[in-house]
């Protein structure tokens, strides 16, 4: 029998008056390869927090092997205090660690080591934390929701790390394929209490459903008992008075079990809101081409993409995704080639980045535009309060304040917000950040019966599978190809998953050198004015393209000349400045979007 490293007994905690955790326990032991599993909202961090020694529990017990190290990576890391990123990961090692294995997690995660910490991407700091978690080695590692910011190279990369190493670790994620693979234990959490499985993840989805089968078996027949007992309250025979006394105590005692029971959380209602059909071609692209500073973003790009159509988009962050499907969908100009885009499209975008959440409006007013109380879904007009429980939010959260919410209720915000708008073409840039894998369940099951056509990007290899009908691959220098089926479809005819893109100015070098004292250090996010430029640029492009069209209108007009020459002079002059300001915002906006994927990796 394996030696048990850690244990938690009958784990409890309070929160603002409300239990968090009841009697849940998480036991770890040698070898042992655990995926903490439950619901947004269930205590998983607040768990692996206890876990960690980092939280002290209200009750319960946390017992350590006496000389074990552990290691434990949070999802929201601080690397303030520390001059280098290699200083960061170094101070996270024990005195008989090997330095050297700082600098190779650096080098195999994409950073040099150098960095300074106050300038990260998002990304960045993910990386920088898991070098840190991984280089001691430790006995235990407690990871919350590792793969956040992650492309898909390091994804697979961190898979093979933690599948080479001897460490016990207790995962969350949200990653389904990433959980089958790594995991042989899972413990559930649900409504404060644990269950353990002795299998893993692969297992979990099946055994979690008879549970609740049974739980709901049980309920049905405490309803009976409880019907059978008031039957004869009302009209038992009477006679023996400590009899009576006994089936009226079991009465009360089957009325409070009954009371007590706190049921399953209900499940996410998903439905979109279907637009008019949509043409039978959605776009066609032919030779298209698109390059920023020399560097090719799209390079003679032959696609189809017919109504009907699931296309999942892949490739490492600074790829070009975004701007690929700006592309397709006409929002940019391409310099050359041609797009043709089909008839009657509706587009919703999920924008999973949340930008476009304004953190003081109120989740009713998110979900109707501020216009009304109701949305109409499909033809059927529904109260917001009601709409609002399909996607779990209580009536009295119609008047909070989105800037309160957490990742994963945003994340169910959106969808709320975007499926209530009709459409034909849905366009999914990472839409599985922070839901839960049940809510993941429902949108998929949602996707399925959805009657348009799908443009997804996403860095969740489940997820495409269970989604895409075909994968279009950067395969670098500009190049995509589309393979039929989804991401292990496309894995089997490619060989290999997504590689790591390489940055022309590093290549040859696997260690960036120091910057001598006083140096510059490299931009590690976008500036206010950037990113501003990036928010607003669309909006002017819009205008000027609308005003393009009617300058080109005015001078279709073949008696305008003769007309008045001076008028079609100025208004030829205009069109040409115009189509050079639009030139050149369209170019601005594509180096801020390259330069925001480049830097978010």
């Amino acid at each position: 029998m394996s030696r048990i490293l850690l244990h938690l007994r009958g784990i409890g905690l309070t929160f603002g008056g409300r239990p968090i955790l009841e009697h849940a326990e998480l036991a770890v032991a040698e070898g042992e390869r655990v995926a903490l599993v439950g619901r947004n909202g269930s205590g998983k961090s607040t768990l692996l927090r206890i876990a960690a020694g980092l939280v002290d529990a209200d009750k319960g017990e946390r017992w350590v092997q006496p000389g074990i190290t552990i290691r434990y990576l949070p999802q929201e890391p601080d690397l303030s205090g520390h001059s280098t990123v290699l200083d960061y990961v170094a101070a996270g090692l024990g005195p008989a660690d090997d330095q050297h294995r700082c600098a190779y997690l650096l080098r195999e995660l994409g950073l040099t080591g150098e960095e300074d910490p106050r300038h990260l991407s998002g990304g960045e700091i993910r990386r920088a934390a898991l070098a840190r978690v991984l280089a001691p080695q430790p006995d235990i590692l407690l990871l919350d929701e590792p793969t956040n910011h992650l492309d898909l190279p390091a994804i697979e990369w961190l898979e093979s790390e933690l599948s080479a190493l001897r460490s016990a670790f207790v995962l969350i994620s949200h990653d389904r394929r990433f959980l089958e693979t790594l995991s042989n234990r899972t413990v559930w959490l649900d409504r404060g209490l644990s269950r353990r499985l002795e299998r893993g993840f692969s297992a979990f989805e099946s055994w979690r459903d008879e549970v609740l089968a049974k739980e709901e078996a049980e309920q049905q027949l405490l309803a009976k008992r409880i019907a059978a007992e008031e039957h004869w309250m009302r009209y038992g025979v009477t006679a023996r008075r400590k009899r009576n006394m006994r089936r009226v105590e079991l009465l009360g005692n089957l009325r409070k079990q009954r009371k007590e029971h706190v049921g399953q959380q209900g499940a996410v209602r998903m439905a979109a809101s279907a637009g008019d059909l949509s043409g039978k071609l959605v776009a066609e692209a032919s030779r298209l081409s698109k390059s920023f500073s020399g560097r090719p973003i799209v390079a003679d790009l032959d696609l189809l993409v017919m109504r009907g159509d699931r296309l999942g988009i892949v490739g490492p962050n600074g790829a070009g995704k975004t701007t690929l499907i700006k592309l397709l969908t006409g929002q940019l100009q391409p310099d050359a080639g041609i797009i043709r885009l089909g008839t009657n499209l509706q587009t919703v975008t999920l924008d999973q980045s949340r930008q476009s959440l304004d953190p003081g409006a109120t989740l009713a007013d998110v979900i109707t535009d501020g216009r009304g109380s109701s949305v109409t879904i499909n033809g059927e007009t529904k109260h917001v309060v009601s709409y609002m429980k399909d996607f779990l939010f209580p009536p009295d959260k119609a008047r909070t304040p989105v800037g309160v919410l957490s990742g994963g209720e945003r994340g169910r915000l959106i969808l709320a917000r975007e499926l209530a708008r009709p459409s034909n073409l849905l366009i999914l840039d990472e839409p599985t950040n922070d839901l839960d894998l049940e809510t993941l369940d429902m949108l998929q099951e949602m996707l399925a019966d959805y009657q348009g056509t799908i443009l997804l990007v996403s860095h969740d290899r489940d997820f495409l599978d269970r989604v895409a009908t075909s994968v279009l691959m950067a395969e670098g220098d500009g190049r995509w190809v589309e393979y039929a089926g989804g991401y292990s479809d496309m894995l089997v005819q490619r060989g290999q998953g997504v590689d790591a893109r390489k940055v022309k100015s590093e290549a040859g070098r696997a260690v960036a050198p120091a910057p001598g004292p006083g140096a510059a250090q490299p931009q590690r996010k976008l500036s206010f004015k950037e990113k501003h430029a990036l928010e607003t640029l669309p909006a002017s492009m819009k205008v000027l393209e609308g005003e393009i069209a009617a300058l080109e209108a005015r001078l279709a007009d073949a008696g305008l000349f003769a007309r008045d020459a001076r008028a079609f002079e100025l208004a030829a002059a205009r069109l040409a400045a115009a189509r050079a300001e639009l030139a050149s915002a369209e170019e601005t906006w594509l180096e801020l979007e390259v330069k925001r994927e480049t830097l978010e990796g």
